[in-house]
Formats: structure tokens, sequence, C-alpha cells
């Protein structure tokens, strides 16, 4: 893991608290404010796994989902009972959101989002784009700060044109390796399960992945980490193997997020 050491202008760092099948959430920082995406992991993790990059628990304003699925809203709660923490949805994934978990968030907490549409925030411009998957109104995030640009998208069945093209001109780039279609296909899952992770609307292989890297590479990236990577049917060297065979000979960092270990990763500066 590495440290971030202080507030730098003209710098952006992203991090993975966590990502995998059991919990996930994303953050980028200037060093004065803070976005997570996503919060599939308890508030407790969250914060220790802040404390242990170095990045001010303080400094976190908002979180922004981006669909209903457990593995990315389990905090939600806890954070509205302990934090002031702004909730960034769109009107279908916070219906949904509040249906599965049972709360409220109160109006002057929510800040509504449109894919497609950008919202300012903190000075910040962040744009939701649809991606296909089985939920109620799934979206990837672009964040644009400071000169910098940076895109997480993960949980979509397949790399779209739509999405493509809120991957172009980035610095940073956290993108789904979900699964091997071999070792899927061949593994414990049941029929059905194997189906919808197969499926339009389930999440993307490395393959896939490493189509949609080739159409949105770019001298401008600095940095490509591959997230959401199943423990079960997936490896972390066939995935990177999978994204070094597209950015070989760029020049251009590559890392892998995990379910257990924090990552921090500079876009800018």
């Amino acid at each position: 893991m590495r440290r971030f050491e202080g507030r730098y202008p003209g710098t952006m760092r992203y991090a993975s608290l966590a990502s995998g099948s059991r919990g996930n959430c994303h953050a980028l920082t200037d060093g004065e404010r803070t976005l997570l995406i996503d919060a599939g992991i308890s508030y407790l993790q969250i914060r220790t796994r802040l404390e242990t990059l170095g990045w001010e628990v303080g400094s976190v304003k908002a979180v922004a989902f981006t669909h209903e699925h457990s593995d990315h809203i389990a905090a939600l709660p806890v954070l509205l009972k302990r934090t002031d923490w702004c909730i960034l949805a769109t009107e279908e994934t916070l219906q949904a959101i509040c249906r599965i978990q049972g709360v409220t968030v109160p109006v002057n907490r929510w800040i509504p989002l449109r894919p497609g549409h950008a919202t300012s925030w903190e000075g910040w411009r962040i744009v939701p784009f649809s991606t296909p998957h089985d939920a109620a109104d799934p979206v990837g995030y672009r964040v644009e700060a400071g000169g910098m640009a940076a895109v997480i998208v993960t949980d979509l069945g397949h790399p779209t044109a739509l999405v493509a093209d809120h991957c172009r001109s980035l610095d940073l780039l956290a993108l789904e390796a979900n699964h091997d279609v071999q070792m899927l296909r061949e593994g414990s899952y049941p029929p059905q399960l194997k189906a919808r992770i197969l499926s339009r609307v389930g999440h993307l292989s490395n393959e896939s992945m490493a189509e949609l890297l080739g159409r949105v590479r770019s001298s401008r990236l600095r940095a490509v980490v591959l997230a959401h990577l199943s423990e079960q049917n997936n490896e972390p060297e066939l995935a990177r193997f999978a994204a070094e065979e597209v950015l070989r000979d760029s020049g251009i960092p590559l890392y892998v997020a995990s379910q257990r270990e924090p990552l921090s990763v500079a876009a800018t500066g």
C-alpha cells in the first residue's frame, strides 16, 4: 500500500479501500476534500483503511452510490447516523437503496443525479453515466477536478459505446476485471448465477476489460486500476496479464485492487 503524504496543489489521489464481491468502496481526494464512491464495507473499516493510507477521515464530505446491490451500500445506515456526509445518487437508485436498507435519506443530505448530466460538488465536476447491469439505475462515475479526470466503472455486463465515451481523455481509470470466463464456467457457482454474471447485464470479464481498455487507452492515461475481481473466478495474475497485453510499451502503471488491502494511487502531479 502507498501513503498519501499531505496536501499538494494540483494533485489528486485515488484509493480502493475494498474491491470485490464482499464489499466495494473507492475514494478520490485532493487532500482538502474526499469523495467516496460506494460504501460496501463497514464504517469502521472505511475509517481504518483511510487512516492506514494516511488520508484524513475528516476530509470525507460525501458518498456517491453506483447502484443498490449489497456489496456497494452496506454502510449506509451507519453513515446516516454517524456522519453528516452527503449522499449522491440517482432517484431510482436512492429509492432502491432505501427500500433494501429500510432507511430514509433526509432531503437536505441528498444530491440528486441524472445519468449523462454533470453535477458540481465542492468545485469538482461529477458525471454519472449509465452502465449495463441488473440494477435499478446503475452508473459509473467520471470525476474532473483541478485539471484531472478519473473514471470509476465496475459492475457492467459488457463495454458499451457510452461507457467507452466517458472513459476517454483520462488521467486515471479504475475498471472492472471481474472474472476469467473459463474459471467461471468450470467453477462451483450454480448455473443460474453463472448465467447472470456472463450476461450482458452482469460483470465484465478479463477479455472484455481488455477490449474496453484498448479502445480508450491514450497518452494522457497515467494509471489503470483493475477492480472488482472475483476471489473464486479470477486471479490477479490473469487480470493483470490481460491488461498488460493492451498497455504493452505504453509505460502506463497498472495496479490491481483487492478485497482486503487498501491501495492508493496518484492520478496527477
